[in-house]
């Protein structure tokens, strides 16, 4: 049995092998949220709400395709930065513990997240591929798959683009570097706990670390412009304290999600139509 499995997988492509890794994933995080979602439910909402589908394809589109496409820009940072950041400071930091530069990696990297997620709403172009998420009338765990490619690739690369220049995620060896694996992988975590459909038992803390709540209040019903001046951030509430865009949850919840910005349905018109037709203008945009 072990043998054919064995030879069952060299047959497969990589691509294949990895989106069974990815399928293993999707059902332990289904087994984890979808219980605790019926126990501790925000809104009444059906378990498999519309566009669910939608979502399951995105979490496998998104797992594969936005690393592939990061590579060569990361690949091209290192070298850039190699070239003409002071390799003293390159090597203090990477001399730092463990522990010291992952502290330090999460704040920066967040730092260049909100900034990048920021962006994603004050550029009209940008907008449009990150409408796409914004379109989720109904807010659950899965939402956070729900993400156009472009829309993930623009915002982890402001994320790792400090780290990379301060020397946090590259340091000189022939050695797999852990803290962008490991700011990533908390990241991507967060997310889910972010968008689901829970009750959150410790709404004191909002202002330490990012709640449902916090970002519920993120997806609160946008006009078609996209504007969105409130809860940037994906784990730390800091960023929006610090640049103006905090805004603290109360017992009321969001009473609609989503944006009147047109978004298809189906997943490929999704991915699509943002490079389709003239480039939308805005008028009034507040950051």
């Amino acid at each position: 049995m072990i043998e054919t499995l064995h030879h069952i997988q060299t047959a497969l492509p990589g691509w294949a092998i990895e989106a069974v890794k990815f399928a293993n994933g999707l059902v332990l995080l289904t087994v984890l949220f979808v219980p605790l979602e019926r126990l501790f439910p925000l809104q009444r909402q059906a378990a498999l709400r519309q566009g669910w589908r939608t979502d399951v394809a995105y979490y496998f589109l998104t797992s594969l395709l936005p690393g592939k496409i990061i590579v060569l820009p990361v690949l091209a940072l290192l070298w850039l930065m190699h070239a003409i950041a002071p390799q003293g400071i390159l090597t203090g930091v990477s001399d730092l513990p463990g522990w010291a530069r992952f502290a330090l990696g999460m704040l920066v990297a967040e730092f260049g997240f909100y900034w990048g997620h920021r962006a994603m709403h004050a550029s009209a172009m940008l907008w449009r591929f990150h409408a796409v998420h914004h379109s989720a009338r109904e807010l659950d765990w899965l939402v956070n798959t729900r993400a156009h490619p472009v829309d993930l690739v623009v915002v982890r690369l402001c994320g790792y683009l400090p780290l990379y220049l301060l020397g946090l995620a590259a340091p000189a060896g022939n050695t797999l570097d852990w803290v962008p694996l490991l700011v990533t992988l908390v990241g991507s975590t967060w997310g889910y706990v972010l968008h689901a459909n829970l009750q959150w038992p410790l709404a004191s803390l909002e202002r330490v670390i990012a709640t449902p709540a916090f970002h519920h209040w993120h997806h609160e019903h946008l006009g078609a412009d996209g504007t969105q001046h409130s809860n940037y951030a994906a784990t730390l509430p800091l960023m929006d304290m610090l640049f103006g865009t905090f805004r603290a949850s109360n017992a009321k919840w969001p009473e609609r999600y989503g944006t009147d910005e047109p978004v298809p349905s189906a997943l490929i018109d999704q991915v699509m139509a943002p490079f389709m037709g003239p480039l939308p203008t805005r008028q009034n945009t507040r950051t």
